[in-house]
């Protein structure tokens, strides 16, 4: 630990954070939602859409939700289903969708169902947690043989609208020398509450997440992976209205990385925090059986709150991520926890407080892949000014151990970034990375120094703020606007009807069954004993 710090305060931190995050089981273990039980329709094999382009997972779910038995999981009903007709899942969806057979019929069959009702979808079950090994297989086999990068790993975005345009981009990116694509999802797509279908052309601000889009754009990247002889890694959005179904088609798609934080469709989004909790910890439990990196979203709040003033959040909120990515059993190494260079440029020394704000989250998660966001709240259309912010920005990342760098455009605030912006911005890192690789393993800090004194101010600052949220419970704390300056309430915001209690007969296969492979992993993991 570089920066001295105070052992007992982060155990303290810790502590609450864990308290905190049990509080949320709580909830979390109670309910669940029609994006949850339409993910599990997903995994099952469920696929397309009706005569009126609804999708099939949200056809079957409504008709049951509807009639209020959603309590039971919708996997009983498709059980019951399977095993009266002899049907496939898919078939089931497709007689529902057509009218021809009512899932709801089957609720006042008695509470429960047997292990022989259940066993019918044991081998559809099977064979979607097995094509998911086998993407991590693949992922691993690319590893070992391509080049798969050094940290930290250059992530850029693509967002064209069209997904050809940007598998194109994202080619190009590849070339110049980045190891992360992003694909920026269409503007409010988070609000849907449905997943698009099939290859998109169109978007705003980006390019809608589609399970096909997924698949196009991992055969680029693919392909580019073996043109250069490194491993490309491919990201998009696990967030919104339809978080665990966005996981599970990256799962079965095999992406690398999804954003999948645990409060930002709460804060910046307005979606109701009920369903979000409960959201997240299925479609995170998926994600670390994928072998996914996530990606929490801290450094949004210094958008909207200022970042000295505010950093404090920003590491309380890390640790929150953390503790609540540890009950869906992702491990530290898949825990990309965020963070950004935002303050205030003009601030004396302002580049001393994020240097300090970077190794405090490298020194209290030291095995997290920690991304590093760049400056766009102080950018303005001066073009080498934010060049110069940039190479600070990187300079940051490097000396302080980031692994994932979201790298700064110089048109950053004018509008979606070209190619040759990326292009740019690529070059700009890879010239800081080199030239300043190990300055690092060289830099010692001041003990009462500038850095080493503001690192422990946000760390008091933290365990105070995460002992008031324990106090409170975290969903009382947010209607205080104590995260990013936005206050949340829990029966506020979008989604809440789509949250049902859980009977005590509540049935997911997919929870039981990754919960089960999960801990059999983790007792066998020195790292995690």
């Amino acid at each position: 630990m570089k920066l001295d710090l105070d052992i007992s305060k982060i155990h303290k931190c810790r502590e609450c954070a864990n308290d905190i995050a049990d509080q949320v089981m709580e909830h979390v273990q109670r309910v669940t939602t029609t994006t949850i039980e339409r993910t599990v329709l997903r995994l099952l094999g469920v696929d397309g859409v009706n005569h009126a382009g609804v999708p099939l997972p949200n056809v079957v779910v409504d008709s049951v939700h509807r009639a209020g038995h959603l309590e039971d999981g919708i996997a009983t009903y498709m059980a019951r289903a399977v095993a009266s007709t002899g049907l496939s899942p898919q078939q089931v969806a497709e007689k529902v969708a057509c009218g021809e057979l009512d899932l709801t019929l089957t609720a006042s069959a008695p509470a429960g169902i047997g292990g022989c009702e259940r066993s019918v979808l044991s081998s559809a079950v099977s064979a979607s947690l097995d094509r998911i090994l086998a993407n991590v297989a693949t992922r691993r086999e690319y590893l070992s043989r391509l080049d798969p990068g050094t940290e930290p790993l250059i992530y850029v975005i693509v967002a064209t609208g069209n997904i050809y345009e940007d598998v194109e981009q994202a080619q190009s990116a590849a070339k110049a020398g980045a190891d992360i694509i992003a694909v920026i999802r269409s503007t409010a797509q988070s609000l849907l509450d449905y997943v698009p279908y099939g290859a998109t052309t169109e978007g705003f601000g980006g390019t809608f997440a589609t399970q096909e889009n997924f698949r196009i754009m991992r055969r680029g990247l693919d392909s580019v992976s073996v043109e250069t002889g490194r491993y490309i890694r491919l990201v998009n959005y696990c967030s919104g209205l339809c978080m665990p179904e966005i996981a599970a088609m990256g799962a079965l798609e095999r992406l690398d990385m999804m954003l999948n934080d645990s409060m930002y469709g709460i804060l910046f989004r307005d979606i109701n925090m009920k369903r979000t909790f409960a959201d997240q910890h299925f479609s995170r439990m998926i994600n670390a059986y994928a072998g996914i990196t996530i990606n929490t979203g801290e450094d949004n709040y210094l958008t909207t709150a200022d970042a000295y003033d505010e950093a404090h959040t920003v590491l309380a909120s890390q640790f929150i991520n953390e503790a609540l990515a540890h009950r869906s059993g992702l491990p530290d190494s898949q825990i990309g926890l965020g963070h950004a260079f935002e303050i205030n440029p003009e601030l004396k020394d302002g580049f001393l407080y994020e240097v300090a704000q970077a190794q405090l989250a490298r020194d209290i998660f030291p095995d997290a892949p920690l991304k590093y966001m760049p400056p766009t709240k102080y950018m303005t259309g001066d073009i080498f000014r934010g060049y110069l912010l940039n190479g600070m920005f990187n300079l940051a990342g490097v000396m302080t151990g980031q692994s994932i760098q979201l790298l700064g455009m110089l048109t950053e605030a004018i509008h979606t970034p070209h190619i040759h912006d990326r292009y740019l911005a690529t070059k700009n890192a890879k010239h800081v990375f080199n030239n300043a690789r190990h300055l690092g393993d060289d830099i010692l800090y001041t003990r009462g120094g500038i850095i080493q004194t503001r690192a422990e101010q946000v760390l008091d600052d933290t365990a105070r703020m995460l002992q008031h949220v324990r106090d409170r419970g975290l969903m009382n704390a947010m209607g205080e606007g104590i995260f990013a300056g936005i206050a949340r309430t829990p029966d506020g915001g979008r989604g809440l009807d789509g949250v049902a209690a859980k009977s005590a007969d509540y049935w997911n296969p997919f929870e039981e069954a990754i919960a089960s492979r999960l801990a059999l992993a983790a007792s066998n993991d020195p790292r995690r004993r």
